[in-house]
C-alpha cells in the first residue's frame, strides 16, 4: 500500500498528498473529497478502499489518521453547486480544493481523477484506494466525513432513511422521494430526483 508513496519519496518528493471524493452516486448530500499527507515514518496499518472497511474499522482509521498524519483536510461540494457543474466537475474541484487547503505538498496521488493545472506533479492510480495508502486514507476521510453528515441531517428529515443509506438511490429512498417529495439537500440534476420534481411542478399547475 506504501509502494506509490515510495517511489514518490525516491524521487525527491516530500509531502505526498493521497486524494480521493465520496457520494458521486448518491440522489441527496455532498460529495466530499479528502486529502491526507501520510507520515512515512508512522505507518498506519489496515488502510483500505473505504467501501472494504465497516464502520466499525472506519471510524477506528479516522482517528488513527488524524492523530498521525502530517496533514488532513476535507471539502464538502453541496447539491447547489453539482446541478450547476455536473458531478465529475464537482468532484475534481472538491479534491483540488482539498489540496489548496493542505499546509505543504509537493506531490499528489489521486484516485483516477486528472489533477492538472494546479502546479503540483500528480499521479492518477486506477482504482487507487486499493493500491495506495494515502489514497485510502483520504477515502477514509472522505466517507467517514460524509457518512456522519448524512446521519446527522437525517435527524431534520427522518421519513428518508439518510441514516441508513446515505442517500443512495436505495428502494427505501426511492419510495420516501415519491411519498414526501423532495427536500433541499436532493441533487434535482439525478433523473430521480428530476422525475418526482416533474410530478410536483404539473401537480402544481
Amino acid at each position: 500500500m506504501y509502494q506509490y508513496e515510495q517511489a514518490a519519496h525516491a524521487k525527491g518528493y516530500q509531502y505526498i498528498a493521497g486524494t480521493d471524493e465520496v457520494g458521486r452516486g448518491p440522489l441527496a448530500g455532498p460529495v466530499v473529497a479528502a486529502a491526507v499527507v501520510l507520515n512515512p515514518n508512522d505507518v498506519i496499518k489496515g488502510l483500505d478502499d473505504s467501501k472494504k472497511l465497516s464502520e466499525k474499522k472506519r471510524d477506528a482509521l479516522y482517528e488513527e489518521i488524524n492523530k498521525r498524519a502530517l496533514d488532513v483536510t476535507f471539502v464538502y461540494i453541496w447539491p447547489e453547486e453539482i446541478d450547476q457543474i455536473n458531478i465529475y466537475q464537482a468532484s475534481k474541484k472538491a479534491m483540488i480544493e482539498s489540496i489548496k487547503k493542505l499546509k505543504q505538498c509537493d506531490y499528489i496521488l489521486s484516485d483516477a481523477m486528472p489533477l492538472g493545472g494546479i502546479g503540483i506533479p500528480f499521479e492518477s492510480i486506477i482504482k487507487g484506494d486499493s493500491k495506495s495508502a494515502s489514497i485510502a486514507a483520504a477515502s477514509i476521510i472522505a466517507k467517514v466525513e460524509r457518512d456522519r453528515y448524512m446521519i446527522n441531517t437525517s435527524k431534520l428529515y427522518p421519513e428518508y432513511g439518510f441514516d441508513k443509506h446515505k442517500g443512495y438511490p436505495t428502494k427505501v429512498h426511492l419510495e420516501a422521494l415519491k411519498k414526501y417529495g423532495i427536500t433541499p439537500i436532493h441533487r434535482k440534476s439525478y433523473k430521480p430526483v428530476e422525475d418526482v420534481l416533474n410530478q410536483q411542478i404539473q401537480f402544481k399547475l
